[in-house]
């Protein structure tokens, strides 16, 4: 009787090296004594100075992160088909560092008895382990997949490649000096500073800077009660004044606040203290101009006030985008990241778009993403999917309120636009009156979506029903929530029509597995990875996610995720699911910023093999996931 599942293993490890080398027949004998591993995120599968086990891994599915615990280093990040843990087999020596699940993961766990005899006997495998634990790689084959596997520290390959210089980039500065005279009082001073937002007063005299006081001297000097409030700037002043031309450059900048341990720079017009102050720079400007950290950006985004600047951070944050995806840190991890950015760029711009109204809003509200944003898969740069939900009011009051939320919106979708969201050329936005509305009338519009499930109804509640709140009352949101749960369950039939809809995005591949394109059109010849890759699996998550009335988890990963919890016998078709969706929405991605384009359409003489097989791969769970949705549902097969 066949091994089904040995077989399944053995055909996993044949694409990678080193198992590669080894005959079908060895393959076949070495698969059938591998141990298959589950490790959910954060779970270890060894710690550092542990005794060794008697089993090295590979990854199957999602990544292990690789790290120094003492020195907090990560030294590597795996994913499928890399091989970790080879210091008993190569050494027998306990590990060197700890390795974690950065992700849930599937493992394959070989035996080093049962493998040793193979890299013995096959000189190519035995050639790789030691060429691999040499040079301090999991695959010295792949330039581009360097890394640490066991070692003490990282490759100078894993370095980033042609990364930005902001170190050599002049410094962007403050022309607006915030400055008074020697003589003003200490109470303005702060007054001014916090009405203007600053932590420097720079002190003038004859337009030439003589003292400078922080918010440290106010905190140093006022608040112990060492001088009174009373006093004056010439009092308390830093002086003489630390100056630099303005023609520094970031490493400059960075150099002179490390030398003199300083927090601001005055900026003179030949660097010296005897020439006419132009402007003033802040460590916290410094931070911003190096621009490549999560938490700098996020606090720039909260301190913009004006939308126009928003724009600036955004083209930042996909720089970071960039560097996470050459770095090959998991989707997961980035798309969580890039994901808060985003909404911290969408809440701000709503946050200025009220400020520009005459009142402020007459009834709570909540702003609603929608669609891949709404789905917290929006990488780039797309079309805007949005809408706003709304207290209920009087009748009388409803025209008053919904023209109020519309004013805003109109504001906001602008505002957006000015960031780089495109209007949706369906006006599928809150700007639009149909998608503008009062809590019980977004509960008539999904009742009917629901109750009379046709092809439109159940196209609008696909993009609807996976929202997610930007900004505003919660509690709107999750009465909303409910309503929709319970009327799918009142009304059974839509999932049928839904499940029907998830089935009808174009197959990927033709009879003989090749990819099959657009026919006809301006992408004639292309293949449409969104709508025969990703649709398919975006929708079966949904269906299925609202069957099991499951709340506020929308990101698709993240719903098979929990489906896997839920149905254990279904449970490595929907972990493969999900880590078919992070290949797809990451290969989407890079294609995306390769071509400075949303990613959908590929031409295919652009890829290389490795490519196609990755892409290939994730063919095979969409029709698995498929045949499930037909059956549970009882799809009929005339789809028409």
């Amino acid at each position: 009787m066949k091994n089904i599942i040995s077989e399944r293993v053995a055909d996993f490890l044949k694409r990678f090296p080193p198992f590669n080398e080894l005959h079908p027949k060895d393959l076949d004998r070495l698969s059938a004594e591998i141990v298959i591993l589950y490790k959910e995120k954060d779970q270890q599968v060894f710690q550092e100075n542990e005794a060794p086990h008697e089993q090295f891994y590979v990854v199957h599915k999602g990544a292990v992160i690789l790290q120094k615990e003492r020195q907090s280093t990560i030294v590597d990040l795996c994913d499928e088909g890399d091989i970790f843990g080879l210091r008993p087999l190569m050494a027998n020596e306990h590990y060197k560092m700890d390795a974690v699940a950065y992700e849930d993961c599937i493992l394959y766990a070989i035996p080093i008895a049962a493998f040793k005899p193979l890299a013995q006997s096959y000189q190519e495998v035995g050639d790789f382990l030691i060429e691999s634990f040499a040079s301090n790689t999991r695959n010295p084959y792949a330039k581009n997949h360097r890394g640490s596997l066991h070692g003490e520290g990282a490759s100078p390959e894993q370095e980033e490649v042609n990364p930005v210089l902001f170190d050599l980039q002049p410094i962007a500065y403050s022309k607006k000096i915030v400055s008074c005279s020697p003589d003003t009082d200490i109470k303005t001073i702060a007054q001014k500073m916090t009405k203007k937002k600053v932590g420097a007063m720079l002190i003038l005299q004859n337009k030439l800077p003589m003292g400078i006081i922080t918010d440290k001297d106010l905190r140093n000097k006022i608040a112990t009660g060492k001088f009174p409030i009373t006093s004056k700037a010439i009092d308390i002043m830093s002086s003489p004044v630390i100056t630099y031309p303005r023609q520094m450059t970031i490493a400059q900048a960075q150099m002179a606040m490390m030398k003199s341990n300083i927090s601001h720079l005055c900026l003179t017009q030949d660097g010296t203290p005897n020439s006419e102050a132009v402007g003033i720079l802040s460590k916290h400007d410094l931070m911003l101009e190096l621009g490549n950290n999560p938490a700098v950006l996020m606090k720039a985004i909260k301190r913009t006030r004006k939308i126009k600047k928003i724009k600036t951070i955004r083209v930042r944050i996909t720089e970071l985008l960039k560097r996470y995806l050459a770095q090959n840190i998991p989707l997961t991890l980035t798309s969580k990241i890039i994901t808060e950015l985003n909404d911290a760029c969408i809440k701000q711009v709503i946050k200025l778009s009220l400020k520009k109204m005459t009142t402020a809003p007459p009834v709570r509200f909540a702003w609603l993403a929608m669609g891949s944003q709404g789905r917290s898969e929006q990488l780039l740069h797309t079309d805007q999917d949005n809408a706003i939900i709304f207290e209920d009011v009087p009748k009388e009051q409803l025209s008053k309120a919904k023209s109020y939320f519309l004013a805003l919106a109109k504001e906001v979708n602008k505002g957006l636009k000015e960031i780089g969201y495109a209007y949706c050329p369906a006006e599928m936005m809150a700007s639009n009156p149909h998608w503008c509305l009062s809590v019980s009338e977004w509960k008539n519009k999904v009742s009917h979506w629901i109750g009379n499930p046709g092809p439109d109804e159940v196209l609008l509640s696909s993009i609807f029903f996976d929202y997610n709140r930007s900004y505003g009352d919660a509690e709107l949101v999750k009465a909303l929530t409910e309503h929709i749960l319970h009327d799918t369950q009142k009304y059974p039939i839509f999932f049928l029509h839904l499940a029907k809809g998830a089935l009808q995005s174009p197959s990927p591949t033709g009879f003989f597995r090749q990819f099959l394109v657009e026919a006809d059109g301006a992408h004639k010849d292309f293949f449409d990875v969104k709508r025969r890759a990703l649709m398919p699996l975006v929708d079966a998550a949904r269906v299925l996610t609202l069957s099991h009335q499951i709340k506020s988890v929308n990101n698709t990963a993240e719903r098979f995720e929990k489906l896997a919890e839920l149905e254990p016998k279904q449970r490595e078709l929907f972990l493969s699911c999900s880590y078919a969706i992070k290949a797809l929405l990451k290969f989407r991605t890079k294609q995306g910023l390769l071509h400075n384009d949303s990613g959908r359409f590929i031409a295919l003489d652009t890829l290389n093999k490795a490519e196609k097989v990755k892409l290939k791969r994730t063919f095979k769970t969409i029709k698995e996931l498929q045949e499930l949705i037909r059956v549970r549902f009882q799809v009929s097969n005339l789809l028409g």
